[in-house]
């Protein structure tokens, strides 16, 4: 009995590694490859890590996120989501578009990073 504790405890703590590793991963369909902005999109980074590419980042349209006493927020399948300060990309937006790029799991919605566009 005490193993079988153990063993789904381990498999609890454990999940969310996986699934957060699962849906970390970059993917690239090839939509961007003539892109002059791939290189940069590839080199984006959050504290959190690699941002990946654009081929996963989503745009976000001006409804769809906002600013208040310099913390962010996004608007991702009807829900509003807290950007966390670590996943906000602090370098010039190249794109001028809002971008972020979402981590599903079975958990929820969380978010690697976030660049906010140009604000026009």
């Amino acid at each position: 009995m005490d193993r079988l504790k153990l063993s789904l405890r381990s498999a609890l703590l454990l999940a969310p590694l996986v699934l957060w590793h699962g849906n970390a991963l970059g993917r690239d369909d090839g939509r961007y490859a003539d892109s002059p902005l791939k290189p940069w999109f590839d080199s984006l980074r959050s504290h959190l890590g690699p941002c990946c590419s654009d081929a996963d980042g989503v745009a976000v349209a001006d409804p769809d996120w906002e600013s208040h006493n310099g913390r962010y927020r996004v608007r991702l399948d009807g829900q509003w989501i807290e950007v966390p300060d670590e996943a906000v990309i602090t370098e010039p937006n190249r794109a001028g578009r809002t971008m972020v790029w979402p981590v599903k799991t079975a958990f929820g919605i969380s978010i690697r990073c976030f660049m906010p566009g140009s604000m026009i």
